[in-house]
């Protein structure tokens, strides 16, 4: 997986998490759901920017 295929999910993410939280209230439990998916690919993006710029 690259960089670039990381953004995208990160983004389409971001973007559904907001849309369930404005619907669903955001302290839901498929809003908190999905920004733990989301921490999780924003950690694993780090992880890879980390490996490039050492």
């Amino acid at each position: 997986m690259t960089n670039e295929d990381l953004f995208v999910q990160i983004e389409n993410l971001r973007i559904k998490m907001v849309r369930v939280g404005l619907s669903k209230g955001f302290t839901s439990v498929e809003t908190v759901s999905l920004s733990e998916r989301l921490d999780k690919l924003i950690n694993l993006q780090m992880g890879l920017l980390t490996k490039i710029s050492a």
